[in-house]
């Protein structure tokens, strides 16, 4: 997968921002969102979500730890918001392994507390807020 980067993102080019990562990611099922509180992660998850045919409604996870989103073919989304888990054993109890594994999508707001669980192939997105209030948006 190549390494994408954008700059100076706003809301009425987000679409175009998720489309390519989508893209990007086809084969990488699991996708870890950087960025401070604030910056975008649940918008883009969102945004790409859509790239990938969600046909539910969507909102953050924050209290519910995991959302399951259904697409059009038939596939699942997992997005995950992992700012309340403290330690791993929070991620075992609640199975994430078992998401992480699934073939799925599985999308993750803070993952630091996750990452000995994730398997070899995942990509990291990274959302930084700039002086002027766009966002820069890389892809690694």
């Amino acid at each position: 997968m190549d390494k994408l980067s954008f700059a100076s993102v706003t809301m009425d080019v987000l679409h175009h921002v998720a489309q390519d990562i989508a893209s990007a990611i086809k084969d990488n099922k699991v996708v870890l969102f950087y960025g401070e509180m604030g910056a975008g992660k649940t918008t883009l998850i969102k945004e790409i979500s859509k790239q990938l045919g969600v046909t539910d409604n969507m909102s953050s996870p924050t209290f519910a730890l995991v959302n399951e989103y259904h697409t059009k073919d038939s596939g699942l989304i997992y997005h995950f918001d992992l700012y309340r888990i403290k330690n791993i054993e929070e991620c075992l109890d609640m199975g994430m392994e078992e998401y992480l594994y699934s073939g799925n999508y599985c999308f993750i707001e803070w993952p630091e507390v996750a990452l000995p669980l994730l398997p070899p192939n995942y990509c990291s997105v990274y959302i930084k807020t700039e002086k002027d209030n766009t966002r820069s948006i890389s892809l690694q």
